[in-house]
Formats: structure tokens, sequence, C-alpha cells
């Protein structure tokens, strides 16, 4: 039987009374929504006293969902069909965002800490599937900071114990690739820029490989570098054409953000790439810059075990050379100041074949100013005796561990 009126969930006016247990209840037809509840009985001692209980205070209730609950499930299974993920992924999901709600650190939240939740849930997920989902997708489709993003999914992953594989490297580069436009013919994108995707990706394997191997990536976030070696690899494919399109032309053509650090990766990695250059000789003679050694990117790729080996070789033995010299200078005190000293091609051409190190090493920061010591810690030398006590965690050796139990029985 319809009634009138609206319900306020959906605003439907499908509103039906409805016989459930013989009590009636108004029901929202659409979603669902109880509007109104009868009275009824649940136990025997209810029964005997003849007291009648709500529909929210009975057992039945506790079989039914909160609106609360209904509404998480609705956003992660909305959410998996937005990424089309598969519906093993969806129950996945929803099971876990069930469990959370059962701790009080997720029950007892904001509004908006559960709505991050819901993309939290749908992100272990994946990562445990191996399906390649970003925490930056999630962001977007959430409109939220990535750090209460963060927040959420580290609690999550220690009140539920779940145990999360990190996001490989590879899969992170399928994933980035997925969002570029120039894999297709389209009216704004010129010709020379659309790319095959297969041809992109494997070329952009190899530069973000390239980068690793050299420190590139350790500690950093991966979606610039991923950015700067992508740019390199599609300009390396078709050099004539493309090396007149800069950074920004070509993430406004692939549909992405230019990420603040995605230009210093370019530049670290154009290093790199003239290091390798430096070690063959037929690169060697052409006086290659940033951009001509975007031609033999696929040359330099192809050497790149033997050319990083012998970069790092070549590092050693000028470290070992400039400290012979070093140490000649300082024991003949006769020496004319200016002999040995490097001319300004020699320092060129050492500047270009200059050691392969960790950026942290090449490029110190300050370091922060440590405390003083106080007068007690600076008393302290060394040399202070050793207490009986204490003795013990300083031997290692098995014949020191016989040798001191001998001395104590002998005591």
């Amino acid at each position: 039987m319809a009634a009138r009126g609206r319900c306020p969930e959906c605003g439907s006016e499908a509103l039906l009374e409805d016989a459930h247990y013989a009590q009636q209840q108004l029901v929202c037809g659409a979603c669902g929504c109880v509007l109104s509840e009868g009275l009824l009985t649940t136990t025997y001692s209810d029964e005997g006293q003849l007291r009648e209980v709500a529909y929210s205070q009975s057992t039945g209730q506790k079989e039914q969902l909160k609106r609360c609950e209904q509404r998480g499930i609705r956003r992660v299974q909305d959410l998996c069909k937005v990424l089309r993920l598969p519906s093993v992924f969806e129950g996945t999901a929803v099971s876990y965002f069930q469990r959370a709600l059962q701790h009080s650190s997720f029950h007892l939240g904001s509004l908006e800490k559960k709505e991050l939740l819901v993309g939290c849930c749908v992100l272990a997920t994946c990562r445990q599937h191996n399906w390649p989902l970003t925490l930056g997708t999630i962001c977007s489709l959430l409109y939220a900071k990535q750090e209460l993003v963060t927040s959420v999914y580290l609690s999550l992953q220690k009140e539920l114990g779940i145990s999360v594989p990190a996001l490989s490297l590879k899969d992170l580069v399928k994933t980035h690739l997925n969002s570029f436009r120039l894999f297709q013919p389209a009216e704004d994108i010129p010709v020379t820029f659309v790319e095959d995707k297969e041809a992109l990706l494997a070329r952009t394997m190899q530069v973000v490989e390239l980068a690793s191997e050299t420190w590139l990536v350790t500690g950093r976030h991966p979606i610039p570098i991923v950015t700067a070696a992508a740019f390199l690899s599609w300009q390396s494919l078709q050099p004539a054409a493309r090396l007149s399109c800069t950074f920004t032309q070509f993430c406004r053509a692939a549909g992405v953000d230019l990420p603040p650090p995605a230009r210093l990766r370019l530049k670290e990695l154009c290093d790199i790439l003239l290091r390798m250059a430096a070690e063959l000789a037929w690169l060697r003679v052409l006086n290659l810059d940033k951009k001509t050694v975007v031609k033999h990117i696929g040359d330099l790729l192809q050497h790149r075990i033997f050319l990083l080996k012998n970069a790092f070789c070549d590092a050693e033995v000028e470290e070992q050379a400039g400290a012979a010299r070093a140490e000649d200078s300082s024991s003949d005190p006769q020496a004319v100041p200016d002999e040995g000293r490097p001319t300004e091609g020699q320092q060129k051409a050492e500047s270009s074949r200059r050691a392969l190190l960790p950026p942290c090493l090449l490029h110190p920061r300050k370091r922060l100013r440590t405390a003083a010591l106080s007068a007690s810690d600076a008393a302290l030398t060394g040399d202070e005796p050793i207490s009986d006590g204490e003795i013990e965690q300083y031997l290692r050796d098995p014949e020191e561990i016989r040798e001191f139990r001998k001395a104590k029985v002998w005591q």
C-alpha cells in the first residue's frame, strides 16, 4: 500500500507500508530505507511480561546493516566499477570495509575518514592481487590529500593485520603510461607525437632500470622519474621529429601533469647518459650534449652493463690517482705549485668523466648542527676501565670467553 511523503535518504516518493513480522512498517521502495517501524516481542521473557520492543532494539535489527555501513559498501562497489576491477576484488574490499568499521578508530571516526577508508580498502585489495593501482589514483578519485589517505591506509593495515606487498617499479611504469594519450591519433596531437605503446613501455622500463642502478630512484618519489624516463624514451624513438619538443609540451600532449621534481630527474638522467657516452669511442668524438645524446639512447642501453662497469672502474682509478698526486705534492715541498695541475681541457674532460655516486654524495646537503656535549660526555676519552658486569658484552670470540671464565676462577 502506497503512502504519502518522501524518503529522507533518496528523496523518492515510492513509500510503502509493509508488514514485517506482522508489524506495519513504512519502507522506501527505491532504496529500502525504513522510515517507521512497529512494535514486536522478541524473547520469551518479554512475551511473559507482555512487553513490546521496537524493531531497532530487537534481534532482527542485528541482522541488518546500518546506514553508514550500507553507504560505505555502495561506495566501495562504485569505486570498483569505476576502476573496472574484477568481481573478486569487490568482495574482498567490502569485507575489509566491514571489518574495519568494527574497530573504534574507524567506527567512531568522521565521515571524511570513512570516505578515505573506502579507497584504502580498494587499494589494499589491488595491491594484494598485484593489480597496478597507485595511491595517487585513489587520491584523485576521492579528491583527498595524499597525506590523509596515507595515514588511513597505514592505520588500516595495522588494525586489520593486512599484509600488503609494495607496488613494483615495473607495475608502476605500466600504470603511469596507461594514462598517456599518445598511443592513438587525435585532432589535438600531431602525427609525429603518436607512438606505439609497447615500444615506449619497453624503452621506458630500460631507462627506469638504468636510473635505479645509478641511485636516482632510491628515497625519491617514483612518478617524476618515470615521467622523465618516458620523455627521453619517447624522444629517442623518433629523435628527428621530437628533439624540438620540450618537456612541458610533451606532458601537455600526453595529458599528464608535470611534477616539479621531474625537471631535476631529467637533468640527472641526461648526466648519466653523457657519462656513459664518454665510455664509447665512437660517441666520445661527437661532443654530445644533453639534447644530442638522446639520439644514442638505444646504443647506450644496449651496452648498459659494460658502460656502467667501466664508469665505476674509471671513478676508482681517478680517485686513486688523485690521492697519489696529493701525497706526492705533500711529500715534495720544493715542487712547483703549478706543476702537475691539469689544464682547462683536462679539467673539462675530467668533469665529463666524474664518478658515478649517489646524489646524496655528489650534492650533500647542509648537516644539522649537533648539540653541544655535556661536561661529563666531553670528559670521556674511551680509555676508561670496563666493569666486570659489562665486560661480557665485549666478548665475541669463544677463546676470549674461555679465558675470561678461567680468570674468574683464579680470582
